[in-house]
């Protein structure tokens, strides 16, 4: 969950009518500034029909935006180790990028393990700043982006822990087996599947770190292409 509330930092502005444009960049690492516009680049390359996926989770941002309410987002996969950790750091990052206000991002499993290195590493190489936690166990990492901005603390937990949203909050499935094993959500008022296939498949493998940096590459360029279009009037 968020350590400080990102209005703070006063970046945060509503937008309407129009698609969202970045705020202040500058303030972002150069190698990070240039993995997202990298990934902002590549907005062409998303199918249209993972658009209209992606088109649901934004109407829900956009619409909360409109009621000056905020967007509780909780991604959900199995474990809660690798693609809703991604999801929900990169979510909380666009969020800041492209100024849209008032939204929480946060992510759960059906079950706890423990945040996977592996996609810490490729966190690390796409330009975050996270700290090496103390415990072994279900280390807490403390991931940054932003020079003065929000940290998030990520750790595995199940989708209901007390740390997440009871009620009122949109269930983003990012596994098949979670968004399987979960036909119901309590608390959700809405329901999204945006699965992505699981790098874990890669373990082990001469392929595994370009496998887990080709995720968080997709996440990355799926979820700021979300909340680019959040500014985007309804059709």
């Amino acid at each position: 969950m968020f350590r400080r509330r990102l209005a703070a930092f006063g970046i945060l502005t509503t937008i309407v009518g129009t698609g969202a444009t970045p705020v202040h960049p500058e303030v972002l690492n150069e190698k990070f500034q240039r993995y997202v516009a990298d990934r902002v680049g590549e907005f062409d390359n998303i199918p249209q029909e993972r658009r209209q996926q992606l088109g649901k989770l934004a109407a829900y941002i956009r619409d909360n935006a409109r009621l000056n309410r905020p967007a509780r987002l909780t991604f959900i996969c199995t474990h809660n180790s690798r693609r809703s950790q991604l999801c929900q750091i990169w979510a909380a990052t666009a969020a800041t990028y492209y100024g849209v206000p008032h939204v929480e991002a946060y992510s759960g499993g059906t079950e706890v393990t423990a945040f996977n290195l592996r996609a810490v590493s490729a966190l690390r190489r796409a330009g975050f700043t996270i700290d090496d936690p103390k415990t072994a166990q279900n280390p807490r990492y403390r991931v940054s982006w932003h020079v003065d901005g929000p940290e998030l603390e990520c750790f595995s937990k199940v989708y209901h822990d007390a740390s997440n949203p009871k009620s009122d909050f949109c269930a983003v499935m990012t596994c098949a087996q979670a968004d399987k094993l979960c036909p119901m959500v309590q608390g959700a008022s809405k329901r999204i599947s945006l699965p992505y296939d699981d790098p874990k498949a890669f373990d082990g493998t001469p392929q595994e770190a370009a496998k887990y940096d080709e995720r968080c590459r997709q996440i990355a360029r799926e979820i700021l292409f979300t909340f680019s279009e959040v500014g985007r009037s309804n059709r």
